[in-house]
């Protein structure tokens, strides 16, 4: 059993700093160039979907099933059947959703963008508010707050727990502060932590009742069907059916995307949300564009058919993507299980693995990891404005390097721990 460092004295830090320092040395002397610093699929994955540049040739049949040519202009709520595969991943009724580019940040953004500048079903612009208060559960999506911050809202950090955000809190503000517009959620897989909501805290959620008339809540589902293990899955309520049924259809936004299912950059994003926002958001779009990407929407249909055939593909993507998480999460098992300098989730699916380090070191770990060689995820970015109250999360992404790199990387990682540990509890000792 290893020995806590915090119970070591200090004669015996100063000699496991001395190792510790060779050991890191070592590592520097190798110039390594390892990336865990954001949630890329690796090449393996993007080949699994390259049967999708052979679905169309020159002599195809280019019309969706109502007769539209994809080639032509028009459609601009998106071709039926692309409709029927998003509504299957989002699961919603095609009717309740909308497709859009090939960016689910991009509608997160827009759609932040005409709440700002129109206002929502006939309530005043944000732009014209005094101010707009925007809840962010934290450790979060860096890219979220970011948009909420352009805009010039106040991000209110709400902690995360294993079954989702503090909801006594989300209920004290959105219930209580008309200036509350907002949330930003990843409800199942979350990122980082790997966290799925609860039925209660979705339950919770839908029957929020807030002070705002346009409030909404921002469900990115971004990893609905991004299970790592095909026995063990976590599956959440659909919060816009529970919003329906608690008497406020429309108080959720629902993104979706193919982004990790397909090509990221080159997939089909979507928004699912209640007939009134539909005919709300469709009112200004009408005006900005004439329809997106048909022939993107129809290659997409073409390759996948159907929601089984995305879950085939999503086998194949966790096939790939389990072996490196169980690689990170053994390593950091081995070099730090019983030393007390750290804590990390074991996510079911998702993109990423949460490490809390000892408070006050997140920087400095980041920061010894690129010395050797290491790029992770900026410390901070998982808070609102970048900051981390207690610099102490780490957000681990394991998908883009190889397994060979990555047991270099983890083992790196956890050695860079071991050494800001050190020198932290030697500050005190």
């Amino acid at each position: 059993m290893s020995k806590a460092y915090a119970s070591m004295s200090r004669e015996e830090l100063l000699s496991l700093k001395e190792e510790l320092d060779k050991e890191f040395q070592g590592y520097k002397e190798k110039g390594l160039k390892l990336d865990m610093s954001r949630g890329k699929p690796s090449i393996a994955q993007l080949n699994l979907s390259m049967g999708m540049m052979d679905v169309f040739h020159s002599e195809s049949d280019l019309k969706c099933e109502d007769g539209t040519d994809c080639r032509n202009y028009g459609v601009l709520d998106g071709i039926p059947e692309a409709k029927r595969l998003l509504a299957s991943i989002a699961e919603v009724n095609p009717n309740n959703i909308m497709i859009f580019g090939n960016s689910s940040l991009n509608v997160m953004y827009d759609t932040v963008a005409r709440a700002y500048m129109f206002g929502l079903l006939g309530h005043t612009p944000w732009c014209k508010l005094d101010k707009v208060k925007f809840l962010c559960p934290a450790p979060g999506y860096d890219r979220h707050f970011k948009i909420t911050e352009t805009f010039g809202f106040e991000l209110i950090t709400i902690p995360m727990h294993e079954d989702g955000p503090d909801m006594d809190m989300v209920e004290e503000y959105v219930n209580n502060d008309p200036a509350v517009k907002g949330i930003w959620c990843v409800p199942k897989y979350s990122n980082p932590q790997g966290y799925s909501y609860s039925d209660e805290v979705v339950r919770r959620f839908a029957a929020l009742t807030p002070a705002a008339e346009d409030f909404r809540i921002f469900w990115d589902n971004a990893y609905s069907v991004h299970h790592l293990y095909e026995d063990k899955r976590d599956e959440i309520l659909e919060i816009l059916e529970e919003c329906a049924k608690a008497g406020h259809p429309d108080m959720v936004f629902k993104f979706t995307s193919t982004s990790k299912i397909s090509f990221p950059g080159s997939g089909v994003a979507a928004i699912a949300t209640s007939d009134a926002n539909m005919a709300d958001i469709r009112k200004y779009m009408v005006v900005q564009t004439i329809g997106h990407d048909k022939l993107n929407q129809l290659r997409h249909v073409r390759f996948f058919r159907d929601r089984y055939g995305v879950e085939a593909q999503m086998r194949r993507h966790a096939d790939i993507l389990r072996p490196k998480f169980e690689m990170v999460e053994q390593t950091l098992e081995d070099e730090l299980g019983g030393l007390e300098i750290g804590t990390w989730t074991k996510p079911l699916g998702g993109y990423f693995i949460s490490f809390d380090a000892l408070e006050g070191c997140a920087k400095a770990i980041v920061a010894k990891a690129k010395e050797a060689g290491v790029v992770m995820t900026g410390a901070g970015a998982t808070f609102p404005y970048g900051k981390d109250p207690k610099d102490s999360n780490i957000r681990i992404a394991p998908s883009y390097p190889t397994v060979e790199e990555l047991a270099v990387a983890a083992k790196l990682f956890a050695l860079c721990v071991k050494l800001v540990s050190v020198e932290k509890i030697l500050e005190s000792k």
